[in-house]
């Protein structure tokens, strides 16, 4: 199995658990094989965020108990797709990003740098930032 680091080199660090978040719904944005969509980037789901993908066919708001899915509201912490949140930035809704808990698998969609500047968090070794 692939180790599991974050984009910036150091152990991937959870997400959230209130709601429980990532595709194997363990608190992190792991990844593997099966999981097709890339749910990597750790996000803070804003107003503009959740209305911008329910806009594009991605309603993250409405509970879907069979998929283990609560809903979302604003504030809450969620691995969201990477192409999806690449999608939000280019129209201008990007969700902040917590740099430690979003797996290095996004940078195979996004680049470092923009999500660098949707950084909501501060690793423990502020000069990884650059």
């Amino acid at each position: 199995m692939e180790s599991e680091l974050n984009v910036l080199g150091g152990a991937l660090e959870e997400c959230g658990t209130d709601p429980l978040t990532g595709f194997f719904r363990d608190g992190c944005c792991s990844t593997g094989p099966e999981d097709i969509g890339s749910h990597t980037v750790c996000a803070v789901v804003t107003t503009e965020f959740l209305a911008h993908q329910k806009s594009v066919g991605n309603d993250l708001t409405t509970p879907r108990p069979e998929l283990s899915f609560p809903g979302l509201q604003p504030g809450d912490r969620w691995c969201v797709v990477a192409v999806r949140w690449l999608q939000a930035y280019h129209a201008g809704a990007p969700a902040p990003v917590v740099l430690a808990s979003t797996h290095a698998r996004a940078l195979d969609t996004i680049p470092l740098s923009v999500l660098r500047a949707h950084a909501v968090d501060v690793p423990a070794d502020p000069s990884s930032l650059g």
